[in-house]
């Protein structure tokens, strides 16, 4: 493909994209069709919804995995939808209050606390839904996994009410932010792309010194992840290193000696 044809080409993207229209391959429609016999489909979508997507996906062909992939052992399948996610996100994109009743530690119940909705995460480690909300009485942040929670119903804000929670939430958030530069060493400038996807999960900014030829990512972080974050590091082994940032340099060295230390010889 010569130069002409790429900037066309993201010409083309650029429109669709902004006209809020995706493209995807025919890979992907096969991937989506088999997706969709998955019996939680059923509750994931709307009967509209769903029979809307099955009625365009029925040309495609189903996805053969039963060669793909073998299954010899697994835990117990937990369901990836819960019947709360639909009016969880609903009440999000409405900024609407809720009112949520839900247990906590020790079996013990709150009945009817009012809350402001901020976001849906999904733990991938934990394979579970939390809901990051506002707690109107005691002005904090909460994250309650959705199987606990026992009910939930909207509840209407005025936009001062909208205004001041949402403000809170980003003070909230902004005090339990943490961020770090990390700098990729030259000889694995080539392997950036690798870099980048083990920190998929976090935000980030990417400066390149030309002179230098040196990469420097900022990474952003919740401060109670700041072992994952440590991990990940521990992971990219000697294509990276923290710079600038004492404390966590002595986090790294303390947590890299005690995973040395399980391989000492102790003949």
């Amino acid at each position: 493909m010569n130069l002409f044809e790429k900037i066309f080409n993201y010409q083309i993207i650029s429109r669709l994209e902004d006209s809020g229209t995706f493209m995807i391959t025919s890979h992907e429609r096969s991937w989506l069709k088999t997706m969709l016999q998955h019996p939680a489909a059923e509750e994931a979508f709307t009967t509209a919804t769903l029979g809307k997507l099955q009625q365009l996906l029925e040309p495609e062909n189903m996805m053969d995995i039963t060669e793909a992939f073998v299954e010899k052992a697994r835990s117990t399948e937990r369901q990836v939808y819960h019947a709360y996610l639909r009016p969880l996100r609903r009440a999000i994109m409405n900024q609407q209050g809720i009112c949520i009743s839900y247990q906590v530690k020790g079996g013990r119940t709150k009945l009817d606390e009012l809350g402001f909705p901020y976001k849906l995460e999904y733990s991938m480690v934990k394979k579970e839904w939390y809901l990051l909300w506002y707690h109107q009485r005691r002005k904090t942040l909460m994250s309650t996994r959705l199987h606990k929670i026992l009910a939930v119903a909207e509840e209407a804000l005025s936009d001062l009410e909208v205004a001041q929670y949402g403000a809170a939430i980003h003070a909230a958030l902004e005090q339990h932010k943490a961020s770090t530069y990390i700098q990729v060493l030259r000889e694995y400038n080539r392997e950036l792309s690798r870099i980048l996807y083990a920190f998929s999960c976090f935000e980030k900014e990417v400066d390149y010194d030309a002179e230098q030829h040196l990469y420097t990512i900022q990474v952003t972080f919740a401060k109670n992840e700041t072992d994952y974050m440590l991990s990940k590091l521990r992971f990219l082994g000697k294509r990276v290193r923290i710079v600038g940032d004492p404390a966590l340099q002595q986090r790294m060295h303390e947590t890299t000696v005690k995973a040395l230390d399980r391989y000492a010889d102790n003949g």
